[in-house]
């Protein structure tokens, strides 16, 4: 005796704050063949609801003490679950007490067939974006329990991933519906309307925000001289693009023998909840390009911005920015070589120093990195669409 309850998110795993959430669970029978047709189950009671649960540090953040009023309250003929955690916001809730939401349907699951209902619900466009960090983890789930007639309650956790761009938020729509595109081949209700425009929206906000292009040019020095130029086109990138920049050392008075760029987040603790004052920031390398450049007059670097990663974010506890680190090694003398010579019948050959005096410094870049289209981050997402569970 058994049911088989099935949750499938329809358009992947990833979404956009501000978005409909639409959640297909189904609830099926999956007796054997040999069971007769009256062979049925009872499902007592379902329900569903977004959770974002925040995670903490206990050496890095120092949170403020819980108020004991600020948790789930039941509502009245609803079921909520509590999670036991501290820190969990329940961001909607539904329920289906004894079936009663899924229309056309009955208590009983029989063989061969099911019960079926979509749970629908908007992701606050002002909630932080999942983002799991040495200090502070925001992680989305879906969680839905249920219970079949005398058995225990079993809890289907099905998680996802939001990602926020900020701008949505204040954005109003244009009232005029003869104005905004549509398709006129199908029928749409307008929830669905309205959360098609807004992924089409920040679709195209993000399309103009980083195909601005300008040439950035920085010269690289230090104490002792000129090293060369790094050339930049643009500082602001979308998840899932390629960071690209060039380097000019034929104009350098110090000859570089090495440098490397590394893609990195700096998670930082805003200052009211920092355990200790003035504790340091945690990095987090993303990508990494190291060359040997002596004798080099021109080079270039592409760093792949991942699309797992999390753009940059600032909530009332943690702020999550980009940048590109360099480190350059320099020569501390003369970059000669030893000219060794063999017989008179035999060519002139050239050989490195063995040892050279070298200075070292580095240089930090802000850019700035912005979401993508949800549906491209799905492919790569560690979450899938479909998760079950047998009660």
């Amino acid at each position: 005796a058994m049911i088989e309850v099935l949750a499938k998110l329809g358009r992947g795993p990833v979404f956009l704050a501000g978005e409909v959430l639409e959640c297909v669970i189904t609830f099926t029978n999956p007796l054997s063949a040999s069971s007769t047709s009256a062979s049925s189950e009872m499902l007592a009671w379902a329900s569903a609801q977004i959770h974002c649960q925040f995670h903490a540090s206990e050496n890095r953040v120092a949170l403020p003490p819980s108020d004991g009023s600020k948790h789930d309250v039941q509502a009245e003929n609803e079921t909520v679950f509590v999670p036991n955690r501290v820190c969990c916001l329940c961001l909607s809730c539904y329920t289906a007490c004894g079936l009663g939401k899924l229309q056309k349907c009955s208590h009983c699951v029989k063989r061969h067939w099911g019960l079926c209902d979509s749970y629908c619900e908007t992701l606050p466009v002002d909630g932080p974006p999942s983002f799991r960090g040495q200090s502070v983890k925001y992680v989305y789930k879906l969680p839905i329990g249920c219970q079949r007639v005398n058995s225990p309650i079993k809890l289907l956790r099905v998680p996802f991933r939001v990602l926020v761009l900020h701008g949505l938020k204040d954005y109003q729509f244009p009232q005029d519906e003869a104005v905004a595109p549509s398709n006129p081949f199908l029928e749409e209700e307008e929830g669905l309307k309205k959360d098609s425009r807004l992924a089409d929206l920040a679709t195209e906000l993000l399309m103009v925000a980083t195909s601005r292009r300008s040439l950035h040019l920085y010269n690289i020095s230090n104490t002792r001289g000129k090293v060369g130029t790094f050339c930049i086109f643009k500082t602001v990138y979308k998840i899932g693009e390629d960071v690209i920049g060039t380097f000019n050392f034929s104009e350098g008075d110090i000859p570089c023998l090495q440098f490397s760029v590394s893609l990195q987040t700096e998670e930082s603790i805003q200052e009211e909840f920092q355990r200790r004052r003035g504790q340091p920031v945690s990095f987090t390398m993303h990508a990494r390009h190291q060359e040997s450049c002596l004798h080099t007059a021109q080079s270039s670097f592409s760093l792949p911005i991942p699309l797992s990663s999390t753009p940059g974010f600032t909530t009332n506890i943690v702020s999550l920015k980009w940048r590109l680190h360099f480190e350059f090694v320099t020569s501390g003398e003369s970059a000669g070589t030893c000219l060794v010579r063999g017989s008179q019948s035999e060519a002139v050959t050239w050989t490195g120093v063995e040892q050279m005096e070298v200075d070292t410094f580095s240089w930090d870049l802000p850019i700035k990195v912005l979401p993508t289209n949800p549906i491209l981050a799905s492919y790569v997402s560690q979450f899938s669409s479909t998760n079950s569970i047998t009660i």
